[in-house]
């Protein structure tokens, strides 16, 4: 199983240059059957991520472009008169894929970006009283754009808790940006990508995810970050029980992709940021003086007692 993993990263990697720590997260989302929000400025290569997953796995692959005038039932499907069969037919929408990339998520309206509450959640859509469940594996790419206001409508905070990770691309290095040019410069290297898995593979990754080993004193150390987050004076919402399961679910995923069949402590502290900084909101004055959420996370886990942790890490 790691090897067909490997092979998937560098598959990916073909195309994505110099970001591994980002394709490693973007498995991590697929393995642990959540979504991704990729935030970050425009040209890094948001997009061009989402589609080197899609076409490296023989899935269904849909793009969806928010924009504001986008309606509920673009997004979800409607149903229409057949006059020869004299009956309603639904048309699905593009949610009905495997891998949903939503472009510039943060462009729609609200009541646009509510259509996704439910798929995003329950795996399934409801259409004029009809509840269709979507095709396994599943899984919700959305981009967005992080400094640009005008004509965006921030996405609320039950939408936020519903992407597992958050992640940021970042301008790449000199050396990289040579392999870039030398990749892409004359024609797409995303043309050239074959599939190396299937779905079922992926169905397979997944259920080895959970069959992944979490030492009690490790499920007690996950718990006791999640419980920091509620106290903590800084925070004006913690993380929420969802979130707490959203942990536990990435750092088993975590564990497969580097090839071990049980956590470790350190796999809860490097991806604490990434699944719990987009779900934490500041007391307003601190985010005034220039507090990150991020930073709040680092604190917490730097004054958590260690006992719990290198009690599971012996364990391990």
């Amino acid at each position: 199983m790691f090897e067909s993993l490997q092979k998937l990263r560098e598959n990916i990697a073909r195309v994505v240059i110099g970001k591994q720590e980002v394709t490693d997260l973007l498995l991590v989302g697929l393995l642990a059957e959540g979504h991704i929000l990729i935030e970050d400025v425009p040209g890094v290569g948001k997009t061009l991520m989402a589609k080197a997953l899609a076409a490296s796995l023989d899935c269904k692959f849909r793009r969806l472009q928010f924009t504001p005038d986008l309606t509920p039932t673009d997004v979800t499907g409607f149903f229409v008169f057949d006059r020869k069969a004299n009956e309603f037919t639904f048309r699905s929408g593009p949610v009905m894929t495997n891998i949903l990339l939503a472009d510039e998520i943060n462009r729609g309206i609200p009541r646009t970006q509510s259509s996704l509450l439910e798929v995003m959640e329950e795996r399934q859509v409801t259409v004029d009283n009809h509840t269709f469940c979507l095709p396994r594996p599943y899984m919700v790419l959305a981009t967005q754009n992080p400094i640009e206001l005008e004509g965006t409508f921030p996405l609320p905070e039950a939408q936020l808790d519903r992407f597992l990770l958050k992640i940021k691309v970042g301008y790449p290095t000199a050396a990289d940006e040579e392999r870039i040019i030398a990749t892409h410069g004359k024609q797409s290297a995303l043309d050239c990508l074959q599939a190396v898995a299937k779905g079922e593979d992926v169905l397979a990754w997944q259920e080895q995810c959970r069959q992944v080993h979490v030492e009690q004193d490790l499920v007690k150390y996950i718990i006791s970050l999640i419980r920091a987050t509620r106290e903590h004076q800084a925070l004006a919402l913690g993380a929420s029980p969802r979130a707490c399961l959203a942990v536990y679910r990435a750092v088993r995923a975590y564990a497969v992709i580097e090839g071990r069949d049980y956590v470790i402590p350190d796999d809860i502290k490097y991806l604490a940021g990434f699944v719990l900084g987009h779900r934490l909101i500041l007391r307003r004055e601190d985010r005034l003086r220039g507090l990150r959420a991020e930073k709040v996370l680092e604190d917490i886990l730097a004054e958590l007692p260690l006992e719990l942790a290198q009690g599971a890490q012996k364990s391990s």
